[in-house]
């Protein structure tokens, strides 16, 4: 039985300042991903206009986020790196899968409700459509894995709905094409096309909480620059940072469960030990029972120790663009052949003259 060839892929956005976040959730484990996997990472700009159409500067933010890829570790030799708008099948296939994907999916999603806040009829339709795009920036390349942070995991979800509907939908097509793969949905042999997409959500700080507030996610948006750690940052901002922290008066516990219903302590715990590559218990035998005066400072130490080779390699590569812009055109060119394939066998399936 011939099976999906393993591909991984994701995605970020180039809205702002990449921080800290971004890095242990999404950057980090790209890196770690491309040691035994064939991957495409990928500045999706085309969703960075969903919420905001007009950016004072779109080129040199998609730029600051292939900067990150590459300083981080990620090597766009061996896989591919891109900006999205650079391979047009993104937006061609995500036009097919907005007539295959149902308006109740898509009215579903929290992330559409939460960022159309109570103004929803006033929010663009791109923003409604955005993981029907995200569906089509993964499976242009027939892509397989995704590492995502939890939050995007219900767009996955969705992206298996939608691949699973146009398998079932053109079951026959597929077959008579001869671009299938044999596979089971829910427990019937089909021959489909596109894979069910798996997301890889894992480590201890999946998701980086803000600095100033533990119940709320870390973000670019968040107009408290002292909120998050910005990968820009130096030494000096990220010690200031670290301090001004929220915390609680309670010493650290000796155990997880000891962070139960402390959220700012959880975070920089889980912080801690997404920077060592320790479990939160490794860290709490280390510091159970001392103040958050003693754990600040060891934590600052970290996280200049892990990011300030990342931020000094950033500021060279974003010192010169003409590099930057040579490897995300080789990338778009090397992208753009897999999608065009992947794009032929699709309108082949659905009936399209090209």
């Amino acid at each position: 039985m011939t099976t999906f060839q393993p591909l991984v892929f994701s995605g970020v956005q180039p809205t702002g300042n990449l921080h800290l976040g971004n890095y242990l959730g999404a950057i980090r484990k790209f890196v770690a991903l491309q040691d035994n996997n064939d991957c495409i990472y990928c500045v999706v700009d085309l969703h960075a206009i969903t919420a905001q159409l007009v950016h004072d500067d779109l080129r040199n933010q998609i730029r600051s986020i292939a900067a990150a890829f590459i300083a981080s570790g990620i090597d766009p030799v061996k896989h591919i790196v891109f900006n999205q708008s650079a391979v047009p099948q993104h937006a061609e296939l995500a036009w097919i899968f907005n007539c295959v994907a149902r308006i109740g999916w898509m009215n579903r999603m929290t992330q559409f409700k939460d960022k159309a806040g109570k103004d929803r009829e006033n929010a663009s339709l791109g923003l409604l459509a955005y993981p029907s795009l995200m569906a089509a920036d993964i499976l242009v390349y027939r892509a397989t894995h995704v590492p995502v942070g939890d939050d995007q995991k219900q767009h996955l979800e969705l992206a298996r709905d939608i691949a699973q509907k146009f398998n079932i939908d053109f079951q026959q097509k597929i077959r008579e094409t001869g671009t299938g793969v044999d596979m089971v949905v829910g427990e019937e042999p089909i021959h489909g096309y596109f894979p069910l997409v798996e997301p890889l959500i894992e480590g201890p700080a999946p998701r980086v909480m803000s600095l100033k507030d533990g119940t709320k996610k870390m973000s670019k948006s968040d107009p408290s620059d002292l909120s998050r750690i910005n990968l820009m940052d130096d030494a000096d901002t990220i010690l200031k940072k670290i301090r001004k922290a929220k915390t609680d008066p309670d010493s650290l516990p000796s155990e997880v469960e000891g962070l139960k219903g402390r959220p700012e302590a959880e975070n920089l715990v889980g912080i801690y030990a997404a920077l060592a590559d320790r479990t939160k218990d490794d860290v709490l035998q280390e510091f159970g029972g001392q103040q958050f005066s003693a754990f600040k400072p060891a934590l600052a130490d970290l996280a200049v120790h892990v990011l300030s080779p990342i931020t000094e390699e950033m500021r060279r590569l974003m010192g010169d663009t003409t590099h930057i812009d040579a490897i995300l055109r080789d990338g778009g060119e090397r992208a753009r052949a897999r999608a065009e394939k992947v794009m032929a066998e699709v309108f082949d399936i659905i009936g399209f003259l090209r």
